[in-house]
């Protein structure tokens, strides 16, 4: 993305051990705001931190809201990437495929349509990491265009 305008130029740029360094701590940053707000579970209508029978304060499953963060917004994209396997066939059905994709076009219609079930049941059964999930994706629209207009 560094590379093609859409994110900061640092975030591309190798260190003589030929590493992303900027773009390595810039992910690390992004992963502790991700990771520290989520560990300590509180109570959703008083905030307060929530106990358990010893009075020891309770840590939330930590992994498994952040796979649910990732599992939705990874759908996400990969039901968009199949829908562009349909539209690059009808836009352009001469073109050269080098691959085919297997059982088309049932096996990736099938996927779209497993893949928008599961997501639809993460939005109604985990809504608190669902939803804050389909906001981050949401941001990075217009952020894209700002960014690819200022380029």
């Amino acid at each position: 993305m560094a590379r093609d305008g859409l994110f900061f130029r640092a975030t591309g740029k190798l260190n003589e051990r030929r590493v992303p360094a900027m773009g390595l701590v810039l992910q690390c940053i992004w992963t502790c705001l991700l990771v520290l707000p989520r560990t300590r579970l509180r109570d959703p209508l008083t905030g307060a931190p929530r106990l358990d029978i010893g009075g020891h304060e309770l840590y939330g499953n930590l992994y498994s809201d952040l796979l649910d963060y990732v599992v939705f917004a990874v759908l996400i994209f990969y039901v968009l990437t199949i829908i562009g396997l349909f539209v690059l066939r009808r836009k352009q059905p001469n073109v050269e495929r080098p691959y085919r994709a297997f059982g088309y076009p049932i096996v990736p219609a099938l996927y779209i349509i497993a893949a928008s079930i599961i997501m639809l049941v993460l939005l109604l059964y985990k809504t608190d990491t669902s939803w804050p999930g389909l906001l981050i994706v949401a941001l990075g629209v217009p952020v894209y265009f700002l960014w690819n207009r200022r380029s």
